[in-house]
């Protein structure tokens, strides 16, 4: 089952009203990025990547062509770095997406984009209610909630120990 990654265009966070923008990156081998590289990397405008692969295309064939290479093996030569390609287009999307500032805010698994599309945002608007609309949210850094009600033993809270330590801790100048 493909796996995808989903990106957020805003770096301090996701936001509701962004929510057209994100972007589902499958990771896997890409056909079309092997067979045409340079339109695939113009298609999903990676520009750096599409200069990375003309320059290094252009010195690998000239490298291979100083040192007496023939014609077919550098053919071959060349249907390998395709398909390192077709292994690496998903990498070198998030690699620009993360250079321009895009946060990746989840890993989705499913069998189509659409599908995976649905599940992100099920779970992620769920996270979201909870953030923005939680009436019951409780701070767990500080101590519990105290009421001021007369007479009942949760209105105060309970006494520090005389020593002022508590726990399995020993007095303060005492043997050990």
């Amino acid at each position: 089952m493909p796996v995808y990654t989903v990106h957020a265009p805003s770096p301090g966070g996701a936001d509701l009203r962004a929510t057209d923008k994100f972007v589902f990156v499958r990771d896997g081998f890409h056909f079309w990025a092997m067979v045409l590289g340079p339109f695939w990397l113009l298609w999903h405008r990676l520009w750096l990547a599409l200069i990375g692969w003309i320059v290094f295309l252009g010195a690998f064939d000239a490298g291979l062509h100083s040192i007496g290479i023939g014609r077919s093996s550098i053919f071959f030569a060349n249907v390998i770095v395709a398909l390192l390609m077709g292994l690496e287009a998903s990498s070198l999307r998030r690699w620009t997406l993360s250079r321009g500032k895009w946060r990746q805010l989840d890993i989705v698994v499913a069998d189509n984009r659409d599908t995976a599309e649905r599940r992100f945002f099920e779970r992620w608007s769920q996270k979201q209610h909870g953030i923005v609309n939680d009436q019951w949210a409780v701070d767990r850094g500080g101590p519990p909630p105290t009421r001021g009600v007369p007479g009942e033993q949760f209105s105060n809270p309970p006494p520090i120990p005389a020593g002022g330590i508590i726990g399995l801790f020993p007095e303060p100048g005492g043997s050990r």
